[in-house]
């Protein structure tokens, strides 16, 4: 087993966020079974075989690591030559920008999981982006899934899963659509500083989960530690309860209100019971849904009629 430890000098002015984050800290303990390379003219370090890299409570476990560093701004760096004796990549001024992780790849901190096959985390934007197969972040409150990519934006405190992307909350709910967009808890704000304002749950976004980067989530308790606050969905969107699956182009979850809204096609099923509309409630801690008519339109049903002991008349509030 050969050992290297690297002094990073990129620290960022932001305060430490919970959640994973390699983007601050101390210096990056890197170990590897199989040997550690360091590439002068490429300015790589690769590692490979059981490489594990370590920074301030973040681990990164892979079969094969790779940190790409540069000059730091404003530092003369003379032209390449041998390296001394004790010499690692950061000395004389250069910076770690950004890290990549192959095979296998487990990225974890005391409370959160990251998993994937591959794995490239940007220490400016401080983004970690997951692809390969069974692409997962798991926290204490919930897991997100997806089929062809997961982002993590350490600052923002935002999830972002496309294509069958999935949430499973720690009670059994399951959100999914062709792309979602997860906001995350903040921090506990310091003492005497006041809380943000949650943002309404009925507040559903019409652009696409990119156009707008940055992170309205209200804090609450318990705050951060991955708590989900708000999750916007787009494209196939499907939400179940216990006695319902709701289905529609868009829609927006609000964690703290346990409310759902739903637009575009949409369609609740319960059983052989059917019901569309353009917009829908669905109240997830109660299990209530209701079709909302749009002026000018009706709303449309098929309900089956009861038969035998086994029917059970639909939980009150809810469509007929």
């Amino acid at each position: 087993m050969r050992r290297l430890v690297w002094s990073l000098l990129f620290l960022p002015a932001t305060l430490a966020a919970q959640g994973i984050d390699l983007s601050q800290g101390g210096p990056v303990d890197i170990t590897a079974s199989n040997g550690i390379e360091w590439r002068q003219a490429e300015q790589v370090v690769v590692a490979r075989g059981d490489a594990r890299a370590v920074r301030d409570g973040t681990t990164v476990d892979a079969a094969r690591l790779l940190a790409r560093y540069r000059p730091q701004a404003g530092v003369q760096v003379p032209a390449a030559r041998p390296a001394a004796v004790g010499e690692s990549p950061v000395t004389g001024g250069n910076e770690i920008w950004r890290m990549e992780a192959e095979g296998d790849v487990r990225i974890t901190t005391e409370t959160d999981t990251a998993r994937g096959d591959r794995a490239v985390y940007d220490m400016d934007q401080a983004v970690l982006v997951l692809t390969g197969r069974e692409i997962s972040y798991t926290t204490p409150q919930q897991v997100i899934t997806a089929r062809d990519s997961l982002e993590y934006w350490t600052r923002r405190r935002m999830a972002v899963g496309r294509g069958n992307a999935l949430v499973v909350t720690q009670d059994g709910r399951r959100i999914s659509a062709d792309t979602l967009v997860a906001y995350m808890l903040e921090d506990p704000a310091p003492t005497g500083a006041s809380a943000p304002v949650p943002a309404a749950a009925t507040n559903v976004a019409s652009r696409p989960p990119t156009a707008r980067p940055g992170t309205e989530g209200g804090a609450g308790p318990p705050p951060g530690q991955g708590r989900v606050d708000r999750i916007e969905l787009f494209g196939n969107v499907e939400i179940r309860t216990e006695t319902e699956v709701i289905r529609g182009d868009r829609a927006v979850y609000s964690a703290g209100t346990g409310l759902a809204r739903v637009l575009g096609n949409v369609r609740i099923t319960r059983g052989e019971n059917h019901l569309v509309g353009r917009e829908a409630i669905v109240n997830m801690n109660t299990g209530v849904s209701r079709i909302l008519s749009q002026p000018g339109q009706r709303v449309q049903g098929i309900i089956m009629p009861q038969q035998g002991e086994a029917a059970r008349p639909p939980a009150q509030g809810s469509p007929r």
